[in-house]
């Protein structure tokens, strides 16, 4: 075979975009001359790679094993480019970082402050539920990864980088402001707005309500933390957020902490990778500054809960 690593950009590009159109605007290329060079790297592999259904493409069994090739190539190469730059004293190259959903409320400012560090490394950050990101990771699509509830796997670099408390919400009049004497009917009865399936405020939720032998029936599921607020402040029920989520609210007086048993519950965020990926410089520098960044986040988040009565446990 003579594949080449343009072919393999190519490839990969169209690849993970999902169709020729769309690679071809990521490249800045035609979608003819993306055709060509698919066409050519399938007769070099002398066998088809894909198949196009509608406007989809669909990778066959051999084209998946191109495209894992195509992956393998790309990290060594990166990592070439950023040692070259930094002999040169230049800083550049690309950092992707994906993170699940509550992290929109703090990693773009982290990244702002990261790239005004180093204005030479392109940034992009992809935020997503956590069954995709776990997608992402198996597939070793980006450099770092940060969320809550690790996948049980052995070859995962993890690090804990920082505090996610999770408290219950309602809105201020709700009457469980007034009493933390909580029973099982009260409990049992009481109507909860919760995430999707597989979501951790989810999990949380479930465990708490099992705790006073309750299960959880959901009465509203909802797709994203913003339209959770929402739902609370109509008075529609309780839910379990992430305290980053919440903190504009509970300082304008639109939601309250429920302090009730077992909260604000005690979850961290952690930065993941597989083992085996190689470190960029641009890789390495981002967790440096993620460990500088985070302690004061969490600081914010453990003072906000002291003036509300609430405690964190002591590392």
């Amino acid at each position: 075979m003579h594949l080449t690593l343009h072919q393999l950009l190519i490839f990969r590009t169209v690849a993970e975009a999902g169709s020729i159109a769309r690679a071809a605007e990521q490249l800045h290329l035609t979608a003819p001359t993306l055709s060509i060079q698919l066409k050519q790297l399938s007769e070099s592999a002398g066998m088809p790679l894909y198949e196009v259904v509608g406007r989809q493409l669909r990778l066959t069994e051999a084209g998946r094993d191109v495209l894992q090739a195509a992956r393998d190539v790309r990290e060594p190469l990166q990592r070439l480019e950023q040692q070259l730059a930094a002999r040169k004293g230049v800083e550049r190259g690309h950092l992707s970082i994906a993170a699940v959903s509550t992290a929109e409320y703090f990693m773009p400012r982290l990244l702002g402050s990261f790239q005004r560090e180093h204005p030479g490394i392109e940034l992009s950050l992809r935020i997503m539920p956590r069954s995709a990101l776990v997608e992402r990771l198996d597939e070793g699509l980006d450099d770092w990864y940060l969320m809550t509830r690790p996948p049980d796997r052995r070859a995962l670099e993890r690090e804990q980088v920082g505090i996610n408390p999770l408290v219950m919400i309602a809105a201020p009049d709700h009457p469980w402001t007034e009493s933390r004497e909580l029973r099982f009917r009260q409990v049992a009865k009481t109507r909860f707005v919760v995430r999707e399936q597989g979501s951790g405020t989810r999990s949380w939720t479930a465990d708490w309500l099992g705790r006073f032998g309750a299960e959880l029936r959901p009465k509203l599921e909802l797709g994203s933390n913003e339209a959770i607020k929402q739902a609370v402040r109509g008075g529609y029920g309780l839910a379990v957020i992430s305290l980053h989520a919440v903190k504009l609210e509970l300082d304008a007086g639109k939601l309250v902490m429920l302090d009730v048993p077992h909260f604000p519950a005690p979850v961290y965020w952690y930065l993941l990778q597989k083992s085996t990926r190689i470190m960029t410089p641009a890789a390495e520098a981002f967790r440096s500054h993620l460990r500088r960044a985070m302690p004061p986040l969490d600081a914010g988040l453990v003072e906000r809960l002291q003036s509300a009565g609430m405690s964190w446990p002591a590392d």
